[in-house]
Parts: structure tokens; C-alpha cells; sequence
């Protein structure tokens, strides 16, 4: 069912694509909520193994589900309520991290480098954010936290390995995946954003909704 489930993913994640090139607005929603519910149901499918964390990612996914539906509309209003959307995704993904390891344990010099990223993307974004300053702010720090949680249960956790590479390359790709969302919105918008930036979130967030059965 995985493997069929993976199949009828990266048809729609195809269609996608295809529509966000021709600017297709109803069809690319559509596609967009089809793709997102997927990520959705493939967690709830899975055996947890840990519940607790499993509750708090799929409430996650659940959100991060009507961010995507959210950006696929116009409107300043409606990316804010996206990005709002998003960020409490990431407040409940890392949530769920704290049950894998607990936060005491997150001090790892090998999350530094995040932090310095996130600092010099948010140098790039600074001179067009305008009215969304405080917000990306915010969305920011969220965003490299939940990243640098996910480095922390791969390195210090004692999980099957399986499971912590997919919840570090989950949260890896959803972060990059949101530096093109960046682009897209205050910096250029062109289709290669989406080009480069949906195939990594889709693919970051299946990984972290598998994450739940191979823990």
C-alpha cells in the first residue's frame, strides 16, 4: 500500500507542476489539497510505534495541510493566514521532537550552522519584507528550532536509524523547501522556485509522516 500510495504522490505531485507552470489556478489548488491530504493519510496509516510523537506530527501535518491550501489561493491575507498555518506545523513538529528527546539534550554544536544560515537568509529577505517583518521573524526562528531538533534526535537519540534519517532529511527539506517559498514570494517569482521547492517539501514531508511507523 506504501509503495501504491508513493505511486498516485508523485503523479499528483507531477500535475502539480505542470499547473503551477501554466498558472493553472483551480487545478493546481486541487492537485495541491489531493497531494497534501496524502502526506496526511500515509501518517495516519503508519503503526507508532511512540504515539505521543506520532499525535503531535500529524497535528503538525494536519496544519502544514491548510498552509498548502492557504498558499494556493491569492491574496496578501490568505499568506498570511498560510504562513500562520506554518508555523504552528512547525510548533507541533517540534513538539513531537521532545518526545524523541527531550530539549535539555539540543545544545549540539552541530545545529550552529543552521542557526547561521537562517541568519544570512534573513539578511537576504530583510530589505523586501515590509509588513511581514515581524512575522518571518518569528517564522524564521520557529522554523531553524524545529531543524535543529530534528539534527539532535539523529545525533544523540538511540532511535532506529532508519527513523532519524528520515526525520532529519524530513525537516531538512521543508526548510529548504521554504527558503524557495522565500524567493518566490519577496524576492523573484518565477516557476523555477516551485520547480526546486515543492518536490523538496513534498518529498520532506512524506518523509516525516513514514517517519511515524519506522520509529
Amino acid at each position: 500500500m506504501n509503495i501504491f500510495l508513493t505511486i498516485i504522490a508523485s503523479i499528483l505531485l507531477l500535475a502539480l507542476l505542470i499547473h503551477e507552470k501554466k498558472k493553472a489556478g483551480k487545478v493546481r489548488l486541487i492537485a495541491k489539497t489531493a497531494l497534501s491530504t496524502l502526506f496526511v493519510l500515509v501518517a495516519f496509516r503508519q503503526t507508532p510505534s511512540i504515539p505521543t510523537y506520532s499525535h503531535y506530527l500529524i497535528i503538525g501535518l494536519l496544519f502544514c495541510l491548510g498552509g498548502d491550501v492557504c498558499l494556493a489561493l491569492p491574496g496578501e491575507n490568505i499568506f498570511k493566514a498560510g504562513l500562520l498555518a506554518f508555523l504552528l506545523g512547525h510548533v507541533f513538529y517540534v513538539i513531537s521532537f521532545t518526545f524523541l528527546l527531550p530539549v535539555s539534550e539540543w545544545l549540539l554544536g552541530g545545529a550552529i550552522p543552521f542557526w547561521i544560515f537562517s541568519f544570512l537568509i534573513f539578511l537576504w529577505l530583510r530589505p523586501h519584507l515590509k509588513s511581514l517583518l515581524v512575522p518571518v521573524v518569528f517564522y524564521i526562528l520557529v522554523i531553524t528550532l524545529m531543524t535543529s531538533g530534528a539534527w539532535a534526535v539523529f545525533s544523540k537519540s538511540f532511535l532506529p536509524l532508519w527513523g532519524r534519517v528520515f526525520i532529519l532529511a524530513g525537516a531538512l527539506f521543508f526548510y529548504l523547501s521554504d527558503v524557495f517559498v522565500a524567493r518566490n514570494k519577496f524576492i523573484k517569482d518565477n516557476f523555477l522556485n516551485r520547480l526546486i521547492g515543492l518536490p523538496l517539501y513534498y518529498l520532506g514531508q512524506f518523509l516525516l509522516a513514514f517517519s511515524v511507523g519506522i520509529l
